[in-house]
């Protein structure tokens, strides 16, 4: 059995449509950031990081977005969410981990600035420099996509549910996404997915509002 720990508009959206992409049965765990769910003690016996998102299968238990993705891909081989070559699955590969630990954190210092700083002047620093740093790294993403029709190219791989977390994110934090054509214009392939507009208004998030 798989069953999925996840908090609507967090990171863990990625593997949620994952899920979806890959037309696993599973089971969804709520667990809402925002409530402290993912401190509880039942929580942290899952993750004891505390974090989403964690995928238990048949009681192992799985956590980050990379592992997941790529496990679901490796685990649903049919849907073809990653490349067969072993060097284009490196890539894609790669690329999440980027996602993880370069744009994700570039994010939490812009929006969540009080993790990093104490004093009101220091917290202002982090804010500002990660806003830059976030907002470069979505540029960069956009350069990556233009002339593609995915992130990796021609085949829609677990990479791209993951690069719309970020795209959402931005527009929940009222960031000039439509300078950057090629990711918007991604934004609206990705939204023509059955799977992933079923995760988003399953989650009720910020780019149905946006469309």
């Amino acid at each position: 059995m798989l069953t999925l720990y996840f908090s609507p508009g967090a990171c863990s959206m990625a593997s949620h449509i994952g899920l979806e992409e890959a037309g696993a049965t599973y089971v969804e765990k709520p667990t809402l950031l925002p409530k402290g769910e993912h401190k509880t003690e039942a929580y942290l016996k899952i993750n004891p990081r505390g974090k989403v998102p964690a995928l238990s299968v048949d009681g192992k238990v799985i956590v980050e977005n990379t592992a997941i993705l790529a496990y679901l891909a490796k685990r649903f081989p049919d849907r073809n969410l990653l490349p067969a070559d072993p060097v284009e699955e490196a890539r894609c590969i790669s690329m999440m981990a980027w996602y993880s630990n370069t744009v994700h954190p570039s994010y939490q210092r812009f929006a969540r600035s009080e993790r990093f700083a104490e004093s009101e002047a220091a917290k202002a620093e982090v804010k500002e420099t990660g806003r830059k740093n976030f907002w470069a790294n979505l540029q960069e993403i956009d350069s990556l996509l233009d002339g593609k029709e995915w992130i990796m190219g021609r085949q829609y791989t677990v990479v791209d549910p993951y690069a719309l977390v970020f795209y959402g994110w931005a527009v929940r934090a009222e960031l000039p996404m439509q300078e950057l054509a090629a990711y918007t214009a991604w934004k609206e392939r990705m939204l023509k997915r059955p799977a992933v507009r079923k995760i988003l208004e399953s989650e009720q998030n910020v780019l149905l509002k946006a469309a």
